[in-house]
């Protein structure tokens, strides 16, 4: 039992034994299982640094070569690119200046500008040395296996995009954006400030040049100052070499193309220059716009010797170190822009309007003031960049001599065709002749003579012709002498010869009077002037003989000493002798009340001689034989006038007519003269 019950116990205990160690390696199971759990993630994460850790490693395992001289490639490449890190870092820091106002301190702000462009010029050439130098020691690792490849692989696609980004600077846009990348916009952002202060430099020290009136012009000093203070074309040029040095010169030019222009113009307003922009169609012929064009020698003068004349020398001032091409250039759209092709312009339209003679003095004129401005002409706007000027000029000028030559060739030609027209019914002197006779003496004057001759010689040089020097005056004597044709043909038309010798003491004393003491009557010879004078008082002396020379005989005294001792005889013959007078003083008056003499001295002369010839006839006859009808109950039926105011009739006569337009007409300009050329003209003209 005792044995039995020894191996039981021991069975139990083996059991026991057996339990407790199943338990614990239960246990221990289960606590390995534990550690295995935790242990996996452990794994994953040394999966994962083996790489980490085999590039750690890879220069330990690397050739011996390749990991001495890898360190000072690193060196060499990270030198330069450090540099540019630095520059890049003191970019940065300009920022402040640079968005400061260049107002405050030009200077200073023209310094840091500078320094940023010497900032930009070094990375532009620094950083792609600093990426060769990068790519260049990432090649080396990578062909030594001295670095990660997942790590080469990343830093090669940073190199690649920092190369294309300067690769990619090209011209214009692409080179722009570049430079944007570069500084953030920075230098255009200060460049743009610059700008805006040369724009307000210019504006506030451009002052219109101050007239106290347009009449004045003449008292103005030939030339004017620079407008602009030492002070102010020095900031000007300083900000003109920044903009020039960043390509921003023609953005400069425009702005002061535009405020200084619009200076000039603000100059001229005070012209009152509206009539520039007449057209041809605004205005019937020259005559109208004779005022215009004297006004436009003289505002063109002004322009000129004043306005243009202190923009060229303050364009070559402000303009001077960038070269004489710049400043002209720049010059030439400031007198283009501010109104000089308005004033050739007016030229144009002038020589556009329709012929006349008129036209021709105007005409001469302008050529005038033209040359008298030749020198300033060829000095301001003689460079290549005024060709526009040079051309609208040089048009003008061929414009002006050939319209003046054509006109002048053709008065010889258009006084001939007024032969044709009816001489005029009040006797008086032809506004052809009056015309003529004071129109060629305004062309060999003082005034025109030369300029006259000019313009011929150079329109003869023009078709390779000779021009004599005398053949001025050559014409102007054919054209009075086609004059003097042309009265010998209106007096043979009159059908009343009274009015025809009328006609002929009136003209002959026109040419004499008004050629006498004139160069033309000076060629023309005294005895040319004095066979007019002796014509004049021929028909003077036949005009009053035959018309009122004989009024007096109708109160003649015959008969009336034999009747003196019959008053009723005597009074009815008298009576029958101042009708007869009276009738025929009335048929004269009707007849030549509107006959004019307009020369005041020869009126007055004949007017007198008039009287002498009838007045004391008429005092005599009333004194002695009046009394016998003036106290009849009809006297009034013959004694019409007092003696008072028979000599006030008579005195009076002759009188000219208001003066009014009227026509020096011809054929049309293809064939020669407009038609509907006006001019003044008495009633007297020829119509």
């Amino acid at each position: 039992m005792m044995a039995e019950s020894t191996g039981v116990d021991r069975g139990i205990q083996s059991l026991i034994a057996a339990r407790k160690s199943l338990k614990l390696s239960l246990e221990k199971s289960k606590a390995i299982g534990l550690a295995l759990g935790k242990t996996g993630p452990r794994f994953d994460e040394i999966e994962q640094r083996l790489p980490l850790l085999e590039a750690a490693v890879r220069p330990i395992r690397a050739d011996g070569e390749a990991l001495k001289d890898v360190g000072g490639n690193i060196n060499r490449a990270v030198g330069p690119a450090a540099a540019v890190l630095k520059v890049f870092d003191a970019v940065h820091g300009l920022e402040k200046s640079l968005l400061s106002d260049p107002k405050n301190d030009l200077s200073s702000y023209l310094s840091v500008l500078k320094r940023l462009e010497e900032a930009l010029k070094f990375l532009g050439e620094n950083c792609v040395l600093a990426i060769q130098w990068l790519e260049d020691i990432v090649e080396y690792l990578d062909d030594h296996h001295v670095a990660d490849e997942k790590y080469l692989s990343n830093l090669k696609k940073s190199l690649r995009g920092l190369s294309e980004f300067h690769n990619d600077r090209g011209g214009g846009e692409e080179k722009e954006r570049s430079q944007l990348r570069l500084d953030g916009g920075l230098r255009n952002a200060a460049l743009d400030k610059l700008e805006n202060e040369f724009r307000r430099l210019l504006k506030d020290n451009s002052v219109p040049l101050p007239m106290a009136s347009p009449s004045s012009l003449g008292d103005q000093a030939c030339i004017a100052p620079s407008q602009l203070p030492v002070t102010v074309i020095h900031k000007l040029q300083a900000i003109l070499g920044r903009l020039r040095a960043n390509n921003r010169l023609d953005k400069c030019i425009s702005i002061y193309v535009e405020v200084r222009s619009l200076n000039v113009r603000a100059s001229l307003q005070a012209l009152d220059l509206d009539y520039l922009d007449i057209s041809v169609s605004e205005f019937n012929d020259v005559q109208s716009i004779e005022g215009y064009i004297a006004q436009w020698g003289n505002h063109l003068e002004f322009a000129v010797k004043h306005l243009f004349e202190a923009e060229f020398k303050l364009c070559n001032d402000v303009f001077e170190r960038l070269g004489l091409n710049v400043w002209m250039d720049c010059f030439s759209k400031i007198a283009a822009q501010a109104g000089m092709l308005a004033f050739l312009q007016f030229g144009k339209t002038v020589t556009d309007s329709k012929k006349d003679p008129i036209k021709l003095l105007k005409l001469l004129d302008i050529f005038t003031s033209l040359n008298k401005l030749r020198a300033d002409f060829n000095r301001l706007f003689g460079g290549a960049a005024c060709i526009e000027i040079q051309n609208f000029t040089r048009d003008l000028i061929k414009r002006i001599i050939d319209g003046a030559a054509e006109i002048f060739w053709e008065l010889l030609v258009q006084v001939e065709i007024q032969k044709q027209t009816p001489p005029p019914s009040d006797g008086g002197v032809p506004r052809l002749v009056s015309f003529v006779t004071d129109y060629c003496n305004k062309l060999i004057g003082d005034k025109y003579k030369s300029t006259l001759t000019q313009v011929l010689l150079i329109h003869k040089s023009w078709r390779s012709e000779r021009f004599q020097d005398n053949q001025l005056m050559v014409e102007v004597l054919r054209i009075i002498k086609a004059i003097e044709q042309n009265l010998d043909v209106w007096m043979k038309a009159y059908p009343d010869q009274t009015l025809a010798h009328f006609f002929g003491m009136n003209n002959h004393w026109h040419l004499y009077k008004n050629l006498k003491g004139t160069n033309i009557g000076d060629h023309l010879g005294d005895s040319w002037l004095k066979e007019h004078d002796q014509y004049k008082e021929y028909y003077a002396t036949v005009f009053l003989r035959d018309s009122w020379g004989k009024l007096p005989s109708h109160l003649s005294r015959e008969g009336l000493i034999l009747f003196s001792g019959g008053h009723a005889t005597a009074r009815d013959l008298v009576k029958k002798r101042l009708k007869a007078f009276n009738d025929a003083f009335d048929e004269m008056y009707k007849k030549q009340a509107s006959w004019v003499l307009p020369e005041k001295d020869l009126r007055d002369r004949v007017c007198q001689q008039i009287v002498q010839a009838i007045v004391p006839v008429y005092r005599s006859y009333m004194q002695n034989y009046g009394p016998l009808v003036e106290k009849d109950a009809s006297s009034s039926k013959y004694v019409r006038y007092t003696v008072v105011a028979l000599e006030k009739i008579l005195s009076s006569l002759y009188m000219p007519k208001p003066m009014r337009y009227g026509s020096f007409k011809g054929t049309p300009p293809s064939e020669k003269f407009k038609n509907d050329v006006d001019l003044r003209r008495t009633t007297s003209a020829v119509v």
